[in-house]
């Protein structure tokens, strides 16, 4: 039996019936489309799906998600990989071996060693800069994976939280690591000693806490599940690339940041929020980069 309303009907008589009919067509067709939009869509495998990926297309979408990290830290990921086997096969101990994060470009010419610096930091936010226009393209923004001021304090206690306990950790890893023989010899920097080698250092920090987590902790958990990927399965792909890219410090970094990709993973997982992330990495890296300019060749536990 044909429910009243959408079934075929013989059109009323009379004056008004057109206008009856116009306006009972009006209203199921906005009906209609208020339910579509607030509808969660599912795919054939009965998984939810973004309406983001309804309205562009799941291939659209991770085509886009290809793009952005062969641009940015997949590609990071293959050079350092590249790194690694070349330092495996020149038959020399990996901790014999150093891996220079902050390196001097012209050491003899400090002024334009700084515009290199500064031309450094400044082109490796452009992913972050693409990844914000997409976001937007989408009718979303950086606020949807977090990264807004709505609550500076707790961010800040969160980041700091963070910095203590996963940097502790992975500078204990990382000594082990190289006294077996399974770590380059990480060197923080090698800028030389003029006024602006602290504050360029900071600056590279704080790049590199921002280019990282946006990228890996809140643009790519966030397409993901957009995806319908499960949360497990986001986290180790998501902490596997983290991994990747600081293969070129050795088998120690590889798994040292495969680990604190897991926890910060789930960290935006469970919160929704990039802000704290990018704080404790850029207050890991600041400890580092600085730490290391003031107790290099003065400490016996550092190698250097």
């Amino acid at each position: 039996m044909d429910e009243p309303g959408y079934g075929y009907r013989q059109p009323a008589d009379g004056p008004h019936a057109d206008l009856s009919s116009a306006c009972h067509d009006e209203r199921v067709a906005s009906v209609s489309s208020a339910d579509i939009d607030a509808a969660e869509p599912v795919d054939p495998a009965g998984r939810s799906t973004s309406p983001l990926v309804v309205r562009l297309g799941r291939r659209t979408l991770v085509i886009e998600v290809w793009l952005v990290f062969a641009l940015s830290l997949g590609a990071s990921g293959i050079s350092a990989l590249l790194s690694l086997i070349d330092d495996l096969t020149i038959k020399k101990a990996l901790n014999t071996q150093p891996a220079i994060l902050n390196g001097s470009v012209t050491p003899d010419r400090p002024w334009l060693d700084l515009a290199f610096q500064l031309f450094g930091i400044v082109t490796g936010l452009v992913p972050v800069l693409l990844v914000a226009y997409l976001l937007h393209r989408d009718r979303e923004s950086l606020a949807t994976i977090g990264v807004d001021r709505s609550r500076p304090a707790r961010d800040l206690l969160w980041g700091c939280g963070l910095a203590a306990c996963v940097g502790g950790a992975g500078l204990a890893l990382y000594l082990g690591a190289h006294a077996m023989g399974a770590n380059l010899t990480v060197v923080p920097t090698t800028l030389g000693p003029h006024w602006w080698r602290i504050p360029v250092l900071l600056l590279s920090a704080a790049q590199n806490g921002i280019y990282e987590e946006v990228l890996v902790s809140g643009y790519l958990l966030h397409r993901l599940r957009q995806f319908g990927w499960g949360d497990n399965k986001s986290l180790v792909t998501s902490a596997v690339l983290r991994g990747s890219y600081h293969l070129y410090q050795g088998f120690g970094g590889f798994v040292g940041n495969c680990a604190m990709g897991l926890i910060f993973g789930r960290v935006y997982q469970r919160t929704g929020r990039t802000v704290p992330l990018i704080i404790a990495h850029t207050i890991m890296d600041a400890v580092t980069f600085v730490g290391y300019v003031f107790l290099a060749h003065k400490v016996s536990w550092l190698p250097t």
